[in-house]
């Protein structure tokens, strides 16, 4: 019994001497462990849409893939599009215009977004940290021209508008598949891909854009479907996603990294 009482009695001095140094009941390491657990906040992004349907608005697995991405990466996200006519309506069954119907770009978008959508008029740098443009044709023909005038394309006024404010304000700005001549056309001197420049046998059957690129004063670099680009000095990153012609999953990939490196360079 008394050495079990000598035993107990060292065991309440050392418990009092851990006391006296830890006060706060915690040890460093603890209380470092604690204060790395406070959430960092989460990169607000803007997602632009441009409708919905790889041949008239935006590609569907596109905008999936970001938001997918964008979830696993703890952001916040607000979709928009511009609440403008759609230059035609494409019957996706026949990859032919349906005469004489006619849709609204803010309308059809809203389908991808599950009715959460805000006209893109509303969208300002301000209020968020890094704004993504999906692909589909919808870029080339509902957020600009490029698809009828090429190199000598209009980009629509809000598209514009917010493209320069994101690249005024510092902040990055994610595009991938055709969505890159948005950024050539306004933002001289960027640094964009759209993947390789040839067609290398079908398996690149937009390469012709590279060059369209290059003549709006932009600078190509080419990339693998998996792989993006990041311009350090203008904060746009871009991936050539179905720019190639190659399995789904191999897209999901390169979208992933252009949204990794966009939210990196939020810097949340």
């Amino acid at each position: 019994m008394a050495a079990m009482r000598a035993l107990v009695a060292s065991r309440l001095a050392a418990a009092s001497a851990f006391a006296s140094l830890y006060p706060s009941g915690r040890t460093p390491s603890q209380r470092a462990a604690l204060h790395l657990s406070v959430p960092r906040p989460a990169a607000r992004v803007a997602l632009v849409l441009s409708g919905c349907g790889v041949y008239d608005g935006t590609e569907i697995h596109e905008a999936s893939a970001i938001l997918v991405h964008l979830s696993r990466g703890g952001a916040e996200v607000q979709i928009f599009a511009p609440d403008v006519p759609q230059m035609h309506v494409i019957d996706h069954t026949k990859g032919q215009p349906s005469e004489g119907e006619s849709r609204n770009v803010l309308t059809e978008s809203a389908r991808i977004a599950r009715g959460k959508i805000t006209d893109l008029a509303n969208l300002s740098a301000a209020h968020h940290d890094a704004a993504i443009f999906p692909g589909g044709f919808g870029a080339a023909k509902n957020l600009s021209t490029f698809a009828v005038d090429g190199k000598d394309c209009k980009v629509n006024k809000e598209v514009e508008r917010v493209l320069k404010e994101f690249h005024q304000a510092g902040k990055p700005i994610g595009l991938c598949c055709i969505a890159p001549v948005l950024t050539a056309k306004v933002l001289r001197g960027v640094e964009v891909t759209v993947g390789h420049e040839q067609e290398e046998g079908g398996k690149w059957p937009y390469a012709g854009t590279a060059e369209a690129i290059k003549a709006l004063g932009a600078k190509h670099c080419v990339k693998e479907v998996v792989e993006a680009h990041v311009d350090q000095k203008n904060k746009v990153v871009t991936t050539p996603a179905f720019m190639c012609e190659t399995a789904l999953h191999h897209i999901h990939d390169g979208i992933g990294a252009m949204v990794r490196k966009v939210l990196e360079l939020t810097g949340k």
